[in-house]
């Protein structure tokens, strides 16, 4: 989840820890091959990427006589540029697959994605994730996999700190924070880190909590609305004040609170499915429940998601794309989640990892899934507002949570003013 899912990207989502670019095939330039960029999720040679994408190819090939697949997996760190420069050089891919589309449709560079993909595979797409590959209403992006985020608090911490049950509301999560420190049952009761990894993550969770977000209904920036400025000055008050968090949570980055948490030293923080295996590792016995709000439990939590793209000036004939993402999301998307234990964007995927027994740990996370709120990645100037966002938002509770929100807001303006 870019989400790093994630891993919000991303995200997002991003559970790599990416290896070396893999090479690809010779392009035969007769309109029969299809060249796919793609991002390593794997993080060693017997999970990387190419593993999983080569089985694709040597199946699509063989069900489909004439066409050749040109597979080529880059590490998260450099996929983007190396796009970026095969764009400057003229030499899109037909298909990519990676964190985010929005920039790329600004510069029209993106078949839609009915011209792709099949009515039936559309279909089958879970429609909270196809609503948000699509700028003006039109669906370019096309989701690859998705995280959701959750609540992960440690059973011994609360037991220890006389917490009987995992907090629903803000207040509850405060009083559950304060008797953990009364008790020395965690080094930081609550984490909450804000750095400039994911904050963009971590302040949605929060403003959802509020009935805030980052737009309003017509799509237009609400940065610094009353509530988003509210939730930070509760952050701020009740949990950064009183010493329940880390002392500095602009510069503390998730990476390092999913790690503490792992050591036992974090009581309670906000996590998506990569943070599963970390807890098992370190042996932290771990409980999962809804994100608490300011009323009540989110109703509806932070969703992430990669993505996949077609486009135009590729060297295939559109009929091949349609060919291979209809047979890759009807037939292999499976393989993929579960190779990496990845949230599904498709439904039929969804069902048979709900039901098959394998992944008990993940329905927390598919309950909440069909109902997640994502960042505004339709709008093409969510790239330029989120890099601003991680730069200076976790400053909002430390410094006055209006200023720094009401500068944020001015420069996520000035983005969309240029953007016209």
């Amino acid at each position: 989840m870019r989400n790093r899912m994630v891993a919000t990207g991303a995200a997002t989502l991003c559970m790599a820890l990416g290896l070396t670019a893999c090479g690809g095939d010779s392009d035969s330039g007769d309109g029969k091959t299809i060249k796919l960029v793609a991002a390593d999720y794997g993080d060693k040679a017997s999970n990387a990427s190419k593993v999983y994408w080569n089985q694709v190819k040597k199946e699509f090939e063989k069900a489909n006589k004439g066409y050749k697949v040109d597979v080529q997996v880059i590490n998260w760190n450099e996929i983007d540029k190396s796009v970026k420069n095969m764009i400057q050089a003229g030499d899109e891919p037909d298909l990519l697959q990676t964190g985010g589309y929005a920039d790329k449709v600004a510069d029209d560079l993106l078949y839609k994605a009915d011209e792709v993909m099949s009515a039936k595979t559309r279909e089958n797409l879970i429609p909270t994730f196809a609503k948000a590959g699509e700028v003006d209403g039109t669906q370019y992006g096309i989701p690859w996999v998705s995280s959701s985020r959750v609540m992960f608090y440690n059973k011994d911490v609360l037991k220890k700190a006389g917490v009987k049950a995992p907090p629903k509301t803000w207040d509850e999560l405060a009083a559950a924070a304060k008797k953990i420190k009364a008790k020395k049952a965690a080094e930081t009761p609550y984490a909450l880190p804000l750095g400039p990894e994911e904050t963009q993550g971590e302040t949605m969770m929060w403003e959802l909590g509020n009935g805030g977000g980052y737009t309003d209904a017509s799509g237009k920036y609400t940065l610094d609305s009353a509530r988003n400025v509210e939730t930070f000055e509760w952050l701020k008050s009740e949990l950064v004040k009183p010493g329940l968090t880390y002392a500095n949570p602009a510069s503390t980055d998730r990476k390092t609170a999913f790690a503490d948490f792992a050591a036992g030293k974090v009581g309670m923080l906000n996590g998506h499915p990569s943070l599963i295996q970390m807890a098992k590792e370190g042996k932290v016995d771990y409980g999962v429940a809804p994100i608490p709000g300011k009323e009540g439990p989110l109703k509806s939590t932070l969703g992430v998601a990669d993505w996949m793209m077609a486009f135009k000036d590729g060297g295939a004939e559109k009929e091949g794309v349609k060919k291979f993402l209809d047979f890759t999301y009807s037939k292999k998307m499976l393989a993929f989640d579960e190779m990496y234990n990845l949230m599904p964007v498709t439904q039929d995927a969804l069902k048979t990892m709900q039901t098959n027994g394998r992944h008990k740990d993940l329905e927390p996370f598919f309950e909440v899934l069909p109902s997640a709120k994502f960042y505004p990645l339709g709008d093409t100037t969510w790239d330029v507002v989120s890099a601003e966002i991680k730069k200076t938002g976790g400053k909002a509770v430390v410094d006055d949570p209006k200023q720094v929100l009401g500068d944020l807001q001015k420069k996520a303006e000035t983005a969309a003013a240029e953007a016209k």
